[in-house]
């Protein structure tokens, strides 16, 4: 998505349809406002079932409109009230863990689940969380705020 972004920024008129396994605001955000708006999209992949609307996604960005799912508009009007509002019980249970300072490992022996499933976990609280990947800051550290807050 990083990507997406970047290239968007340095030639605005590229046409550019993304498609991505989770809802991330920021970039969605800085993707939609690139350039002038305009043959850029953004899919999610598991909600692209038909091979005839995505060839029909992929035409009308490269003719220059714009193609958004309805969830990622949906997530981008929504208000913020309680980032933890979309996590389910047991992501809530495994962010409490992290924010107690424990290492993946840990969590997973305390909930006697796999590491993998942990991991899993914790990719799934910081998309949710609207966390992306950044080199200047540690995304596990940033999710803690909120839940303390919440």
């Amino acid at each position: 998505m990083q990507a997406a972004v970047r290239l968007r920024t340095e030639q605005p008129s590229l046409p550019l349809l993304v498609l991505s396994q989770y809802v991330q605001r920021t970039y969605a955000s800085e993707l939609l406002d690139s350039g002038d708006g305009a043959g850029v999209g953004y899919l999610l992949k598991d909600r692209v079932g038909q091979v005839e609307e995505f060839h029909a996604a992929l035409q009308d960005v490269a003719a220059g409109g714009t193609v958004v799912d309805p969830e990622v508009v949906r997530q981008l009007i929504r208000r913020r009230r309680d980032p933890l509002e979309r996590l389910t019980p047991r992501e809530r249970e495994v962010l409490g863990l992290v924010a107690e300072g424990k290492s993946n490992n840990a969590i997973a022996r305390r909930l006697v689940v796999s590491e993998a499933a942990v991991g899993k976990h914790i990719g799934s609280i910081l998309a949710k969380l609207d966390l992306p990947p950044a080199d200047e800051t540690h995304r596990r550290v940033l999710a803690v705020p909120a839940y303390l807050r919440a």
